[in-house]
């Protein structure tokens, strides 16, 4: 049995709780391809948008993202170009079907857009309850399960960063895969978007080793994860856990058993540089993963310390980009500037952490940067794209 550091110990104590917290169970999609034409817009009228928000649940962490949901919304509202929105905010409580009535009434209300909630169950409500009436849902989820038809997703997704981890690898000459993985739904998605993105990119998918969520269990597949990258000469291992989960107790054990990122190269489908102190793990040295435009991000932070006299919630800035979208679009002076096709254009939009742009699946591409650790300080690899070549798929 491999040594296990007190810091590792600490940090995997929340390894039976979700790799990303706001990746739920699927949920049904919204049937359809999107929605035509959009609704009309009047010109020369603010157009009504609704924001849709967890406040009211009684839960502290709820009242505190609704806020800076809200916030960040605003802040965008600022820079339109000339783009005039009338933000209309609807709080859910955290719940699905008091997120559909709200829907209901906001768009009973004249509401052109919807912007959120968060939870994946109360956007595929949200949704529904709307399908019939022409408008589209922009959640805030990552939970790609429940994208399509008039629901889009909004937070990162799993594919997204697989396929630039992915694409950056086999750009360094990496071409044999080994991917590592919880024994849940997250980890399960995880998984399948490496697969999905290694297949597509010419790499090879050499083993697939996966962990029941408890420390016992982590610590047993250290050996399968050896003998698969030994017996296959795998150039790299994908991870599909988080820091609040099983990447301290992989990172120190692998390592400890012969399998380090200097042979066979560690990848991550998650952030690897928050919280800050994972960044001093010796495992974790030299690992690849993504992050969000990191000039972007600082700017969008700075921009929200200076108005609100706070740092923005993780995922406050998701608010931004979909004021951000609809301000561009509006700005065009076109009736149908909230139509499937406008939302999904090519070109994409600028938002809080770089560019992004709406697929027609209902999911979103980011231009993330790709990043590595070296001597505890997190260190770009390859930057964040400035825009998008072709078109979306």
């Amino acid at each position: 049995m491999f040594a296990v550091f007190p810091s590792a110990r600490k940090v995997l104590r929340a390894l039976a709780l979700p790799l990303i917290a706001l990746t739920l169970a699927a949920c049904d999609a919204v049937p359809g391809a999107g929605f035509g034409s959009g609704p009309n817009l009047n010109s020369g009228e603010a157009v009504p948008v609704a924001l849709l928000v967890p406040g009211g649940s009684g839960q502290t962490t709820d009242e505190l993202l609704a806020q800076s949901l809200e916030n960040a919304a605003r802040l965008a509202m600022r820079d339109l170009n000339g783009a005039s929105i009338d933000l209309r905010v609807y709080q859910t409580g955290g719940n699905a079907s008091t997120a559909a009535a709200q829907a209901t009434k906001a768009v009973d209300e004249g509401a052109k857009i919807i912007l959120g909630p968060v939870y994946a169950a109360s956007a595929n409500a949200v949704g529904n309850a709307v399908a019939d009436k022409n408008i589209s849902v922009l959640s805030f989820s990552n939970n790609a399960a429940i994208a399509g038809g008039n629901v889009f997703v909004l937070g990162p997704t799993f594919q997204n960063t697989a396929n630039r981890m992915v694409s950056y690898a086999r750009a360094q000459g990496k071409q044999r895969f080994v991917v590592v993985h919880g024994q849940d739904s997250a980890g399960n998605a995880g998984r399948d978007a490496i697969s999905s993105a290694v297949l597509s990119q010419g790499g090879f998918l050499v083993s697939s080793v996966s962990y029941a969520l408890s420390q016992q269990d982590v610590i047993a597949a250290i050996p399968q994860i050896k003998s698969a990258v030994e017996s296959n000469a795998a150039d790299a291992v994908f991870m599909t856990t988080d820091t609040a989960s099983a990447l301290p107790l992989l990172s120190q054990l692998l390592p400890e058993a012969g399998v380090s990122t200097d042979t066979s190269q560690f990848i991550g489908l998650t952030r690897w540089d928050i919280p800050a102190q994972t960044l001093s793990l010796p495992g974790v040295q030299g690992g690849w993963f993504a992050v969000p435009d990191p000039s972007a991000s600082a700017t969008f932070s700075a921009k929200y310390q200076s108005a609100y006299g706070g740092v923005p919630h993780p995922i406050g800035g998701l608010a931004f980009d979909g004021i951000a979208a609809i301000g561009a679009l509006v700005s065009q002076g076109n009736s149908n500037a909230l139509s499937g096709a406008a939302l999904t254009q090519g070109a994409g939009f600028r938002g809080a952490s770089g560019i992004f742009r709406l697929l027609p699946n209902g999911t979103n591409q980011r231009g993330l940067a790709v990043a590595t650790i070296i001597d505890a300080q997190v260190s770009i690899l390859s930057p964040a794209p400035q825009s998008f070549g072709g078109a979306g798929s």
